[in-house]
């Protein structure tokens, strides 16, 4: 699971990159988060969307490379988390989909 926020406008056009490149299975979009971050000494806000990217452990460097090359922030939030469970089925979908 690959967590990226980014501003909304640019949200849909990443994710289905992301999956026509199948580099991932499936992009959750979350609208309206509010972000409190600081960049270059100053404290900032925003709101962004936040996408939930299912991908392989396999596939996970090319994700990243696509979303920093797709991505418009200077500095993009890209955090991956181990999944230790889930679904038999839906987990083998998940590499079936970013073979």
């Amino acid at each position: 699971m690959v967590f990226v926020t980014c501003p909304a406008e640019a949200a849909a056009t990443l994710a289905e990159a992301l999956v026509q490149r199948r580099l991932a299975a499936c992009v959750n979009s979350l609208a309206g988060v509010n972000s409190v971050y600081r960049w270059r000494e100053a404290v900032e806000r925003g709101s962004e969307t936040l996408l939930l990217i299912k991908t392989s452990r396999a596939r996970y460097p090319a994700l990243e490379a696509a979303v920093r090359e797709l991505h418009p922030y200077e500095l993009p939030e890209i955090l991956a988390v181990h999944v230790a469970a889930g679904l038999p089925a839906y987990l083998q979908w998940i590499q079936q989909s970013t073979a």
